[in-house]
């Protein structure tokens, strides 16, 4: 057997540099190119949010206006990537649907080849702007709908629900989604950006990289797990007519068998954070804020009574995707496209790391400890 020291999971190996983003370690918060991810969800726009990762500043106005007038003229899909998307059928899960669609935006792109600075920007900015027709073109067909084409008087947030749902949304759900989309955006070498940044660094193309990530994200390990919190809920029973203390008092029973048993209850710990995801309160707000929208106090009392088990029993407190996963359902969205919204999110950091890796870039191309047989003869 070799002796070489093994770091499965490539845990606490640091791979390389990267301004993007950090989570600082004396105040357990998460900066994008160093400014408290809470304080740009409370006072950005998602699009600002997304110039920042790109650029590494905070827009001016007039980057801003020019970015918003680029985005809103991108959001329209071709008419091959809907026949793309039609061909697959309709009980293949969401994200096989995003990374083929990703696919052909890269196949059809004239700059498919071209990895300049200003166009991997550009293909960048496209691919942000095009994703949500993804998104919401594959929900309407699943569920037997037309197509509802986009708005150019709607902002990101806005149109992206307009064309999910056929309907302009309330301000506080355009509020709560945006929230959602700026705190999904960025976590630095997490499984899926790192994949990205090793397709990049055989100076494969954006399009690639960025399909390789959303096969990534699609394990339940990493970006399913907002799919799973709500499977959760659906499996202990949601009853619109319990109280929030009924509810709550139900989920608290659940949990306390699960974990007895030995099973895994998704939405809860993260590997990066040893206080608790900074961004989980932010997400919490915006999910008291759909609770209340629509009258739904028994979601909250299920919420309430999984934290409160886990919590006693193991002292393992919430990441992201618990509270996210509620708050798309109370939205309306079908449980399975919550991670494809988590790849119209996390679009931005990836991008923004495949920029970085191409400035400097090395092939990643780590070693292994062989533990097979000894050579040997037929």
């Amino acid at each position: 057997m070799s002796e070489e020291t093994i770091y499965k999971g490539l845990a606490g190996v640091v791979a390389d540099h990267t301004a993007i983003s950090k989570v600082n370690p004396e105040t357990n918060s998460l900066l994008y190119r160093g400014y408290p991810v809470q304080q740009l969800a409370a006072q950005l726009s998602f699009e600002e949010v997304a110039l920042l990762l790109w650029t590494g500043e905070p827009p001016t106005e007039q980057e801003r206006e020019e970015f918003i007038a680029f985005e809103r003229s991108h959001r329209a899909l071709g008419p091959r990537v809907k026949s793309a998307v039609d061909l697959l059928p309709t009980d293949c899960h969401p994200m096989d649907v995003g990374r083929t669609a990703v696919s052909v935006l890269g196949a059809d792109h004239p700059q498919a080849e071209d990895s300049s600075p200003e166009a991997e920007l550009a293909k960048a900015k496209e691919l942000f702007a095009a994703f949500p027709a993804v998104v919401a073109y594959d929900q309407r067909r699943r569920r037997g709908l037309e197509p509802v084409e986009p708005r150019p008087d709607l902002d990101y947030s806005q149109n992206f629900l307009w064309m999910t749902f056929g309907e302009e949304a309330a301000p506080e759900v355009v509020d709560a989604f945006r929230v959602s989309m700026v705190l999904y955006a960025e976590h630095s070498f997490n499984a899926s950006t790192f994949t990205a940044r090793v397709v990049t660094s055989t100076l494969s193309d954006l399009h690639s990289a960025i399909t390789a990530a959303i096969g990534a994200l699609k394990g339940p390990l990493h970006g399913g797990a907002n799919e799973a919190v709500m499977h959760t809920f659906e499996e202990i029973g949601i009853d619109p007519q319990e109280t929030r203390e009924q509810a709550a008092a139900r989920a608290k029973s659940w949990m306390e068998e699960a974990l007895e048993s030995g099973r895994k209850v998704m939405g809860f710990g993260h590997r990066v954070y040893k206080h608790g995801d900074s961004r989980v309160p932010t997400m919490k707000s915006a999910l008291d804020a759909m609770v209340e929208h629509y009258g739904r106090d028994e979601l909250m009392g299920l919420y309430d009574g999984l934290e409160a088990a886990m919590d006693e029993a193991k002292g393992i407190l919430p990441n992201l995707d618990y509270p996210a996963g509620p708050t798309y359902h109370l939205m309306g969205f079908d449980t399975e496209m919550f991670t494809p919204l988590f790849i119209a999110s996390r679009i931005t950091g990836w991008t923004a790391h495949i920029r970085e890796q191409r400035a400097d870039n090395s092939l990643i191309r780590p070693l292994s400890a062989y533990s097979g047989p000894a050579e040997r003869s037929l």
